[in-house]
């Protein structure tokens, strides 16, 4: 296992921001992954796990502790059923999927970080999430200091949302099982709108699935979700904020809210949620506030692509990355009454 003192934490995330971490340790087999995390518990060290990097912000202080790196890798295929380990690309093994003629990810192409980490986000986009299809994930739990298999059912899986980060210190996964479908090419029915209308389809029906991969491709690159190193205006954590998801008074305030502000005309999205609750758009939040695709002047900016990402320039600093982001949630909530809510995860820091 390799060990680097004082290691720069930047170069490890999507973001490209952040200090050191006292200790960096780059893990390649499940055994190091438990033995790094027992040694770090020994020691009374606090321990950051880091898969692909594409859901942190790490403070410019850095991470006074150690840094694990889980760079594990396996794959297996066994007919509909795939197991990854924690490290693979998550990318790659939604393109493996889809070569061997499987649905049930392939809308979830071209999002950047590792497989471990998309049980814990819950991992969804253009109307598929992971959750729907994960059948198992094996951790390592350290609170009684075993490797443990966790049915899907157990996972307490919501919006964005698991148990795993209800409890970010408890688990750290280790391997992912997956129950895929062969649909004889085709993909899972195409559920999101905007990927219905560029593949020239019903809500609900089926494409062929590399067609489904290469439109969410078309749809995630158009708006900046594909990382390209060379590309500044992609250098993000993807989604900086969720959805917003209201009870029934909030959503009816939001509405009288966004009425005065906008007209009786400009009617905010509105999905359906659990328990009687709506979801809106964050990016319609946003861009109705006043912060539209481009905006900022310095080194952090809005993506000129999307609303959602919030971007390194190339020159930003955490600090300066986190003040954009201040600025954006509350003017929202000064214009419609609605706090967003950061989807990564702030190591060091706070909104």
């Amino acid at each position: 296992m390799l060990e680097t003192p004082d290691a720069p934490l930047a170069p490890l995330t999507t973001l490209r921001l952040g200090g050191p971490a006292d200790r960096l340790l780059t893990a390649t087999t499940d055994e190091e992954v438990v033995e790094a995390v027992r040694r770090a518990d020994a020691e009374g060290q606090p321990l950051l796990v880091i898969g692909g990097g594409s859901n942190l912000v790490v403070a410019d202080a850095g991470f006074r502790g150690t840094a694990l790196r889980i760079a594990t890798t396996g794959v297996q295929l066994d007919g509909e059923n795939l197991e990854l380990a924690a490290g693979e690309n998550w990318s790659a093994a939604v393109a493996r999927a889809v070569d061997a003629g499987l649905a049930g990810i392939e809308c979830l192409a071209g999002i950047p970080g590792s497989a471990g980490a998309t049980p814990i986000q819950n991992v969804g986009a253009y109307g598929q999430e992971v959750s729907s299809v994960i059948t198992e994930v094996v951790a390592h739990d350290r609170e009684t200091d075993r490797t443990v298999t966790l049915p899907g059912a157990e996972c307490g899986f919501a919006y964005r949302h698991s148990r795993f980060k209800a409890d970010p210190h408890r688990f750290v996964v280790l391997r992912v099982r997956y129950a895929l479908q062969d649909a004889g090419g085709l993909s899972a029915p195409i559920r999101y709108a905007e990927t219905a209308r560029l593949l020239g389809v019903e809500q609900g029906g089926r494409v062929p699935l590399a067609n489904a991969r290469d439109a969410v491709l078309k749809l995630r690159t158009g708006k900046g979700m594909v990382l390209d190193p060379e590309d500044h205006d992609t250098w993000s954590a993807g989604s900086f904020f969720t959805n917003p998801v209201l009870d029934a008074d909030a959503f009816a305030a939001f509405r009288r809210r966004a009425a005065e502000r906008l007209g009786p005309d400009e009617v905010p999205p509105a999905f359906p949620a659990p328990d009687g609750h709506t979801k809106t758009s964050a990016a319609w939040l946003i861009d109705r506030a006043g912060f539209t695709k481009g905006y900022g002047t310095g080194p952090a900016r809005i993506s000129g692509k999307h609303t959602l990402a919030l971007t390194n320039r190339g020159g930003a600093t955490t600090a300066d990355l986190l003040a954009l982001a201040r600025e954006v949630r509350d003017g929202v909530h000064a214009a419609f009454g609605v706090t967003l809510v950061n989807e990564p995860v702030l190591v060091g820091a706070a909104l």
